[in-house]
């Protein structure tokens, strides 16, 4: 991908957390070290989950201009995701505000160019690949440097998929274990101590056993998008297709999907029954 490309992120599902307790009172609820975000330039993926580990939702954490830490949540979440952080709130020195629809964020990929006025940046990597969230203010208006083009739709989904990006929705939802979805290097610190579900993360770890785990696939471009199935040599359910890439590579399409453990080498089937061979990447 060459030069600057832009995605609109729209005006995201906020909680503000301030306070001398925050970062503590959050490293406790989060799957991620908030200490790594907290005084420094990046945004971090994160897990928020139960006490039997399993997910409730995914945010990402990124600290505020001002030094505050922003909670940013999947659409529509800002009350239930407030609800579920703050119920462990007792005796901490931490205040937490809904910022839903206050803030744009832009996430840019390629060549960054100098940022405009009113404009704060933080490193991130939400598309798989290096980057920088863009946010300001949803009154503020600005001028975007020049060369930068859009990148949405089918080419957007395409190169999420390409990048094996989980979506909330698609391959994400509650319940889910998250290293089940491959989360555990970009979402989970296994050294700093507990938080909810920490027990159950870290046994999963170190046992090493999951029924599923989210895999990218490839198979032909010819095939339809629709109606495909995951099937084993024996033609036996072998997992479930979540993401099929609308645009292909060639000859040749990505998805993304989950791999029951053991299943060997994967097809695709459609409704003719004949079996594809799917390579997993």
């Amino acid at each position: 991908m060459s030069g600057c490309r832009m995605v609109m992120m729209g005006t995201p599902d906020l909680l503000e957390f301030r306070g001398p307790d925050a970062v503590r009172f959050l490293n406790g609820q989060l799957t991620q070290d908030v200490r790594r975000v907290a005084g420094g330039n990046i945004s971090l993926p994160s897990c928020v989950t139960d006490a039997k580990g399993k997910l409730q939702f995914r945010v990402r954490i990124t600290e505020a201009a001002d030094g505050a830490l922003w909670i940013e949540g999947p659409a529509g979440s800002a009350e239930p995701l407030e609800a579920r952080l703050t119920r462990y709130l007792i005796a901490d020195d931490v205040e937490v505000e809904n910022l839903a629809g206050r803030y744009r964020l832009m996430h840019l990929i390629g060549s960054i160019p100098a940022m405009p006025e009113g404009v704060f940046a933080r490193g991130s990597n939400r598309f798989g690949v290096d980057g920088s969230d863009w946010w300001c203010s949803t009154g503020s208006e600005f001028e975007l440097p020049v060369g930068i083009t859009s990148l949405h739709g089918d080419e957007l989904e395409a190169f999420r998929i390409a990048n094996g990006v989980p979506l909330w929705g698609s391959e994400l939802g509650d319940g889910l274990l998250p290293p089940e979805a491959a989360l555990e290097a970009s979402d989970i610190s296994y050294q700093k101590g507990c938080y909810i579900g920490q027990e159950v993360i870290s046994r999963i770890k170190f046992a090493g056993k999951l029924n599923k785990r989210l895999a990218r696939l490839e198979f032909a471009a010819a095939l339809p998008v629709t109606d495909l199935l995951l099937v084993d040599a024996n033609g036996h359910d072998a997992g479930s297709l979540t993401s099929i890439s609308p645009l292909a590579d060639g000859m040749v399409r990505m998805a993304l999907a989950y791999v029951k453990r053991g299943a060997g080498p994967v097809f695709v089937t459609g409704p003719d029954g004949i079996r594809h061979p799917a390579r997993v990447l």
